[in-house]
This record gives structure tokens, sequence and C-alpha cells, in this order.
């Protein structure tokens, strides 16, 4: 418990770190499946790479320049940028694993498809800011991974020898095991800092544990 307390009492260093550590592994994530997918030429790979670059966009925005702007005007202005990102992320995130239904692309960044993605998250950070709340962010991940968790899974098991499939099933449970308790976070514990510290290291285990599995892969 003092354990707990030293962090919360020092949450802005903490703060710093955590988004330096996150914003590390998703870069190295890009990277890492950037060269995987320059060697396969895989597509879901690359929107693979592109949730996490966007993941550690978010991440280098909410904490790099909501330290610094916090207090600020402009401070709601980089929440808001931070949200765009997390959900456009989740929404890449999906799309890596339902790219065969639909045709492939020149670009994995613009096309009309990924504009309908930048389009929702727009209207989801614009709701959420509209009725001052999180909720609109928070249900949309949850059911957008509730079913990348069972495509994920359908994937597995059909390919059970493929390990990165099991390290990716178990990636998106934990990502909706997050978002779950975002949302319990933000409506019955308002924003606890002892519950937003678990749920913290809950997403770097998360990411670190996908990192495992593209190291692995990139390895073979």
């Amino acid at each position: 418990m003092d354990f707990y307390q030293l962090l919360v009492d020092n949450k802005e260093l903490i703060k710093v770190a955590y988004a330096l550590m996150v914003t590390l592994i998703c870069m190295i994530i890009v990277l890492k499946t950037d060269k995987l997918f320059r060697l396969s030429s895989h597509e879901g790979i690359r929107y693979f790479r592109n949730a996490f670059l966007f993941y550690g966009l978010a991440f280098m925005v909410r904490y790099f320049f909501g330290v610094v702007f916090a207090g600020f005007a402009s401070y709601n202005f980089f929440i808001a940028i931070f949200e765009y990102f997390m959900v456009l992320a989740g929404f890449f995130l999906l799309y890596s694993l339902i790219w065969k239904k639909f045709n492939t692309s020149y670009s994995s960044l613009f096309n009309f498809r990924i504009f309908v993605f930048y389009l929702m998250a727009m209207v989801i950070v614009l709701l959420d800011n509209l009725f001052v709340t999180y909720n609109f962010m928070f249900y949309s991940q949850i059911i957008l991974f509730f079913y990348a968790s069972l495509i994920a899974y359908s994937n597995y098991v059909k390919n059970p020898k493929r390990k990165f499939l099991k390290f990716y099933f178990v990636a998106m449970v934990l990502e909706l095991i997050t978002w779950i308790l975002n949302l319990l976070a933000a409506n019955l514990f308002s924003f606890n800092r002892m519950v937003l510290l678990n749920i913290g290291i809950i997403n770097v285990i998360t990411f670190l544990l996908i990192l495992y599995g593209i190291i692995r892969v990139t390895k073979k």
C-alpha cells in the first residue's frame, strides 16, 4: 500500500515515466511491424502497425503536452486529441483483423474506409465534449474490443500453431478489460488514483505482451 501511495504522491513524474515507457514500446512495435510488413506484404500487419503509431502519438500528446499545458485553456484541446488518437487506434486494430473482407488499398492511412474511421472517431470525441463525458469513447472501445476478441479467438482456434495469434487474442482481451475498468473508474470511482494506477499497469503489460509476440515472430 505504501508503494502505491508513493506512486500517487509523485503522480506527475509517474505520468511522464509512464508516457515515455508506453510511447517507446509503441514505437518499437511500429518499427518491427513495419519491417515485418515490408518482408511479408501482409495487409493486416500494416493496419496493426498504424494502430500502435496512433497509440504512441496519443500517449505522447496526453502526458507530454498535457503535463506541460495543464491549467491552460489549450489543455482540453490536447485531451481531445488524445481521445481521438486512442479511438482511431482501436479502429485500426479491429481493421487489422477484418481487412480480408474488403478490397486492398495502396494506402493504409488514406482511403475511403479509413476516412470513415477518421469521421467516426471525430464524432465520438465531439459527443464526449458535448456531453462532458468519456462514456462514448469507453462504450465504443468496449464494443470494438469485444468484437475484436471474438475474431482473434476464432483466428487462433483455426491456426493454433501460430503462437502470435495467441498473443493477439490475449492482448485483445486485456484491452477489453482495460476499457471496462476505465468505464468503471470514471462512473463508479470518480477516476480514483489507485484504480487508474492499476489500469496503467495493465496497459503496460498489454503492450509488452504484444511487443514480446512481435519480437518472437520477427526472430523467426
